[in-house]
Order: structure tokens, then C-alpha cells, then sequence
């Protein structure tokens, strides 16, 4: 049986009548588009996952990951799921709060206790939900990815919220993003991450918040010397599918892809522990300095943030999520 060509929803669709042995041309092909490097933990994990799909499908599935912004940035990325022209992209959840309100939870600072609280909320009911709540918007979550803790770096030391003063932050596209910095008394500037890295050079900001393995990645630390690790934020990778991909895949195919991503996961966070360990090693080689402020100060400094969302659905957010032990 001659087998059917055309693309729907931004996925090349080459029918149902191939063979199923591995090895043999995919029968559907969808493209991810990120904007990290290929050395990156999250890169890997999605690699990862698109090696699982094409085993779990015995070939008929197949998973195109196109790194470093070669598709467009996150905000470019979400839009084309949106209008079904890619398939799938890695986000972090900062961007997609234009996109889904509750995603704005994930930016409120000094949110989860730890890392065990964190992953304990984001594999539990809760998680789930917010992974779901851009469905209305054609936005499909599939997975959390480790993104660590975020935490202020430029070229002198930060050491408490007063020394912010004056700084120009890079943050994400983010409205809790910025309400943090201004609550801590700094300027926040979005920029594209892929235009960081020479906004910090010529001085258009003077800093930014990330993670350690995004910190070596991206070798800011050869323009900002000092990593503060106030650890403000944890604001998870997600994976996201168009919904109007997702509504054409079999019921056999969401569940590959499904389970693909989940065992991912456990992978990406695996990796991502050893890089975070091994990154500030690195970093510091290379001549950064690791300061560990007081974090109390800071912690003080966004309560505003907390009773703004009192009453609102991000306040319930924060009271069910204070719930979790």
C-alpha cells in the first residue's frame, strides 16, 4: 500500500504503512526546537528521550531536536506550537507565563523549601495540573526538566539585596522575573538569552540569574566573575507539545511519547546533580569567585510579592504548595 505524505501541525506525516522494524523511515517525525547548547544536562535529557521514543516505537516514531536556538527563541518557539508550525519545544516556565497564568508561580521567590519539596509538588497533583492549565491555549505540557536554582551573577559581588542597587539585571521574559529584581532593588532588562552573553560584555546590563550549569555553558563567568548563590527561584525546564499535534497522535503514540518523557527525567536528573557539582568546580578553575550570601535578606526583601497574590489564584497556589510536606 502506497503510504500517504503531507505534514499536520507542524509534524511531517508520512502515514501508517511502513515497516515496523527499527531501522526502517519513520512514519511521523516531530521537530523540538530549544535554545540551549548541546552541552547543556536539559539537551541531553531531550536526546534522551527522542532515542527512547524511536526504541519504544520500534523506528516509526522519531524525535528531531534542533539546539541553540535554530528554530527560533523560547518565545518564538511557543508561538509556532501555538500555530502548529513546530511540534514540540523545551521552555522555561519563566516565558510561558505570558502564555498560561500559572506558570507565574514558579517565579515567585523563596517558594520551595528545597529541592525535595520542589520535585515532591511537581510530581504530585499540583504539578500536573499547572503542566495542563495552557491546554485552552494549545500548549501541552509533557514533563518538568531539573533547572536547578537561579541565582545572581556579574562582575562584583552580591551579597545582599542592597548591593543590587543601581544593577541592570537580564532576567527572562517574566513578570514575577522583574517584580523580584524590583523587590530586591535592582533594574531588570529581558534579554534573549542568546544576546546575553554580549549585552554583559558591552555593559547593557550589568547581570543576570541562572543556574550553574547555564552559568558555565554560556562562559559568562569570563564577563561576570562573581556567582552568588542566593538561590532565589527554581524555576523548572518543561517540555511542551502543540496541542494540535498531540490531538493527531494515536493513542499508542501519546503514550510512547509520554513515557519517553517521564523516563527522561529521571535521567535528566541524574545529570543534572553532577553537572551542577562539577559546573562551580569548573567555573571556579576559571577564575569565578562562588559566593554564599545570607539568605534571609532576600528572602525578606519579596514578601510584597507573596501579599500581592493573596486572595488571587497564584495566592491559592502558594498556600496549597506551602501544604506540601
Amino acid at each position: 500500500m502506497k503510504p500517504a505524505h503531507g505534514t499536520i501541525g507542524g509534524i511531517l506525516w508520512l502515514g501508517l504503512a511502513f515497516s515496523s522494524t527499527v531501522g526502517a523511515r519513520p512514519e511521523l517525525i516531530l521537530k523540538l526546537g530549544h535554545g540551549l547548547d548541546t552541552g547543556h544536562p536539559v539537551h541531553k535529557a531531550m536526546v534522551f528521550m527522542a532515542d527512547r521514543v524511536r526504541e519504544k516505537s520500534a523506528g516509526r516514531m522519531q524525535v528531531q531536536v534542533f539546539p541553540s536556538e535554530q528554530l527560533g527563541n523560547e518565545k518564538e518557539c511557543i508561538e509556532a506550537l501555538q500555530l502548529g508550525y513546530l511540534a514540540m519545544t523545551k521552555t522555561s516556565s519563566a516565558p510561558l507565563e505570558q502564555f498560561v497564568v500559572q506558570m507565574r508561580i514558579f517565579g515567585v521567590p523563596y517558594l520551595f523549601r528545597d529541592s525535595e519539596h520542589f520535585w515532591k509538588v511537581l510530581n504530585g497533583p499540583i504539578g500536573r495540573q499547572i503542566l495542563l492549565a495552557g491546554e485552552s491555549r494549545r500548549l501541552r505540557g509533557l514533563c518538568y526538566y531539573d533547572a536547578g536554582a537561579r541565582s545572581f551573577y556579574a562582575a562584583r559581588e552580591i551579597r545582599k539585596p542592597s548591593d543590587l542597587a543601581g544593577m541592570k539585571i537580564r532576567v527572562q521574559n517574566s513578570i514575577m522575573s522583574m517584580k523580584m529584581v524590583v523587590a530586591m532593588g535592582g533594574s531588570p532588562t529581558p534579554i534573549p538569552w542568546g544576546e546575553l552573553y554580549t549585552a554583559l560584555d558591552q555593559g547593557v546590563v550589568d547581570g543576570a540569574e541562572n543556574n550553574a550549569p547555564s552559568f558555565r555553558t554560556s562562559r559568562h563567568y569570563e564577563v561576570c566573575p562573581c556567582y552568588s548563590l542566593d538561590e532565589h527561584t527554581r524555576l523548572p525546564d518543561i517540555l511542551v507539545i502543540s496541542t494540535r499535534v498531540w490531538n493527531k497522535l494515536s493513542p499508542e503514540q501519546q503514550r510512547i511519547l509520554q513515557e519517553a518523557a517521564g523516563e527522561s527525567v529521571e535521567y535528566e536528573r541524574k545529570i543534572w546533580a553532577e553537572a551542577e557539582e562539577a559546573d562551580l568546580k569548573i567555573v571556579q578553575e576559571q577564575g569565578a569567585k562562588i559566593v554564599r550570601p545570607d539568605k534571609e535578606p532576600f528572602r525578606e526583601s519579596v514578601l510584597p510579592i507573596w501579599k500581592e497574590f493573596e486572595g488571587a489564584e497564584i495566592g491559592e497556589l502558594i498556600r496549597r504548595i506551602q501544604e506540601v510536606q
